[in-house]
């Protein structure tokens, strides 16, 4: 299948080893996502990621060259946060494993954030925050045992670092499924279709193309939620292992960067 951008109705862009690499800029994405915008391409930024709010998100993208809004960024916490309004009363309690600002994220939809089981939540809300301890899991695995539903923000076992791999999120979700004998009632990020879904729902678009560097999780994600997609190989994966992706994880174009994305090389 040959690209033509003007296929697409709008853009998703995943962040880390797609335009960032933690805190540096991929070399040529402040260019590239530069003329995109002056060609009025609609985008989003999407991450897994629960533990920043999405001004922090615009404000890491601001500092490596890319422009960047608040609006232009959904989080998985916002997603996640987004359901639980839809399936809750206002004001219902969830308790929250996860960053303050995870807590802020469940404020804002009108829900009340607790961290104590005793408080009779009406559910449990698990994303990545390094304030994460043992009494906080202690109280989760209290609330999943009673029975209350269960929303994860995603489950990426890792997440990447300067030094390296380091535990993400699914970690710790893994841990309150050993102790609770129960798997999340719904998982929101990447590869699962609703936060990728409700990106296309924020910018208009009905046939977006999703950009990543991940087969299990952008690529993936995409598959699940109807929507072309485009591995960059500018991150986690290699050229050699896009070629063997599984039907489920091949993606519709393989790029050297997103500057394809201006200049139309296809692998």
């Amino acid at each position: 299948m040959d690209f033509a951008l003007s296929q697409y109705d709008g853009l998703l862009f995943d962040l880390d080893g797609v335009l960032v690499h933690v805190s540096d800029p991929v070399p040529g994405a402040p260019e590239a996502l530069a003329k995109l915008r002056s060609a009025g391409v609609p985008m989003m930024f999407v991450t897994n990621n629960a533990s920043r709010t999405g001004e922090q998100v615009a404000q890491l993208l601001e500092r490596v060259g890319i422009t960047a809004h608040t609006d232009d960024v959904i989080t998985a916490a916002q997603a996640a946060t987004a359901q639980l309004a839809d399936r809750l009363p206002a004001g219902a309690r969830v308790l929250v494993i996860g960053s303050p600002n995870l807590a802020e994220e469940v404020r804002t939809v009108g829900l009340t954030p607790i961290a104590n089981a005793d408080d009779d939540p009406a559910a449990v809300l698990q994303g990545l925050g390094t304030n994460v301890d043992w009494p906080l899991l202690a109280e989760g695995a209290v609330a999943l045992h009673r029975g209350v539903l269960w929303v994860a923000t995603n489950a990426d076992a890792t997440l990447p670092s300067a030094r390296g791999p380091l535990p993400g999120n699914g970690a710790f979700v893994a841990a309150l499924a050993t102790a609770s004998g129960r798997t999340p009632d719904s998982v929101v990020g990447k590869p699962h279709p609703e936060l990728l879904r409700r990106a296309a729902e924020r910018i208009g678009a009905s046939r977006p193309l999703m950009v990543g560097d991940r087969l299990d999780t952008d690529i993936a994600g995409a598959k699940a939620a109807g929507f072309d997609s485009a591995l960059v190989l500018t991150g986690a994966t290699s050229q050699e292992q896009a070629a063997h992706a599984s039907d489920h994880q091949r993606p519709t174009f393989v790029f050297a960067d997103v500057s394809a994305l201006v200049h139309g090389q296809d692998l």
